[in-house]
């Protein structure tokens, strides 16, 4: 063991560290990647920051390669992109997407990556893990020709199943955000836009995505009669409070769970629903939700305050490449 590598820990409430890791050597069966960019995944990451993780979740919320336990200190994250430099046959040089934390080298199964095709740039492959939740929402969701659907949340889940569901013939897609400034991305994604109270109702599907009391409810409200919300939001320990009186049971309202942790497709598996995100990713319109970028030497710093990006990506520079 040599130390070869270093990682992101979260460390206390808001507080993270960079730490020197200490890499194996690669058997086989496994590949060593060099890191080339990663992403926070804001929603999930900042409840991990906060250390909001609830007991009874600890296990089930573990990222595939998650080191230490919740709620500190943990190394945690799931969005990374990198080039193989050591492997089996016909996998050096490749580009591959991985749900590993930030880091800027590690050794994983050759099971545990997915091929990025040379048609997308690994700058935006860094969204695949988000593209992968948006395919799952949707086979959850299983919205039909020429419906009327509304995504409540703008921010990066959100973003995702707008860019997708815009693509479905005949459907009508409107994304809805507190924040006026997600109308131009709302547009670049070839959907309209709308603040809360401005939103046109009468949808036969809503996506929430806003992880908001207020958002749900609206979500709700938004419904027409038999119409059913895909709820996305994860609450971490907060409790949210619905109005399932009024107008819930006479409109016979549906709200469905999910969560991408189970494939919402009977014929589909992990692996190949990762690589329908990639190929999904070939389309530049999702360059639209990468807002925001930072050295991988910036992350204490910039995890410390805001993240107003919708997606803000990691650049792992020359530093950390093999000598």
């Amino acid at each position: 063991m040599a130390e070869a590598a270093r990682a992101l820990w979260v460390t206390s409430a808001g507080k993270c560290e960079i730490r020197p890791v200490a890499l194996p050597a690669c058997p086989p069966d496994q590949v060593e990647v060099r890191t080339l960019h990663s992403a926070v995944s804001r929603g999930t990451e900042s409840l991990v920051l906060q250390g909001r993780i609830p007991s009874s979740q600890h296990q089930r919320m573990r990222a595939p390669f998650q080191e230490g336990e919740f709620p500190w200190p943990v190394k945690y994250g799931y969005l990374n992109v990198g080039v193989v430099e050591t492997g089996p046959p016909g996998w050096e040089g490749r580009t591959v997407f991985c749900l590993f934390p930030h880091q800027t080298r590690y050794v994983v199964p050759v099971d545990a990556v997915t091929p990025v095709p040379p048609e997308v740039p690994p700058e935006r492959a860094v969204l695949a893990g988000t593209v992968e939740t948006a395919i799952n929402a949707l086979w959850d969701a299983a919205p039909l020709l020429g419906d009327r659907v509304s995504v409540v949340g703008g921010g990066m889940v959100g973003c995702a199943v707008t860019a997708l569901l815009a693509r479905f013939p005949g459907v009508e897609v409107q994304l809805v955000d507190v924040d006026p400034a997600r109308e131009a991305t709302a547009n670049a994604l070839g959907a309209s836009f709308a603040t809360p109270e401005n939103a046109v109702g009468d949808r036969d599907l809503v996506v929430h995505a806003s992880a908001s009391e207020e958002g749900l409810t609206r979500s709700l409200e938004l419904l027409a009669a038999e119409g059913r919300v895909v709820e996305l939001s994860w609450y971490g320990d907060r409790r949210v409070s619905l109005p399932l009186g009024e107008f819930f049971h006479s409109r016979r309202l549906t709200i469905r769970s999910s969560q991408v942790g189970v494939v919402a497709h009977p014929r589909r598996d992990h692996g190949e629903r990762m690589a329908l995100a990639l190929r999904l990713l070939a389309d530049p319109v999702f360059d639209s939700l990468i807002t925001g970028q930072s050295r991988f030497e910036e992350m204490p710093e910039l995890l410390s305050g805001e993240l107003p990006a919708l997606c803000h990506r990691i650049d792992y520079g020359a530093d950390h490449a093999r000598r």
